[in-house]
């Protein structure tokens, strides 16, 4: 698995990114959506071991935070408000999620039948 984080900053018209720590991955775009699109290619080529996903938020008009994820699980990743660090889900919640819609699938919706009135009398 491997998570790619860039940092991007606006200059003009022309966007600049620039990966932090353990990597030099760099790349620039005339609009942010260039830039993520080439920096998925550039981190697709250093692992290409799974799935993508990618979160891009802005931290000043002019400056934003853009992450990669191959590989890995299910689970997702956000960037939180305020001082912004990047936070990843653990896989165990992923797996989680389907046990409990397989408990909500065996019961049964009350009908208001039971109730001994119903909408429509």
């Amino acid at each position: 698995m491997g998570v790619f984080t860039f940092v991007c900053r606006s200059s003009g018209h022309e966007w600049n990114a620039k990966q932090i720590s353990d990597g030099d991955i760099e790349a620039s775009g005339s609009s942010t959506f260039e830039l993520q699109r080439k920096l998925v290619q550039s981190a697709l080529s250093a692992d290409s071991s799974g799935a993508v996903q990618s979160s891009f938020a802005y931290v000043t008009p002019s400056s934003a935070v853009f992450q990669v994820i191959i590989g890995g699980s299910s689970g997702g990743a956000f960037f939180g408000g305020g001082g912004g660090g990047a936070v990843a889900t653990p896989a165990g919640a992923a797996a989680e999620a389907p046990a409990a819609e397989e408990k909500k699938k065996e019961e049964e919706p009350e009908s208001d039948d039971d109730m001994g009135f119903s909408l429509f009398d």
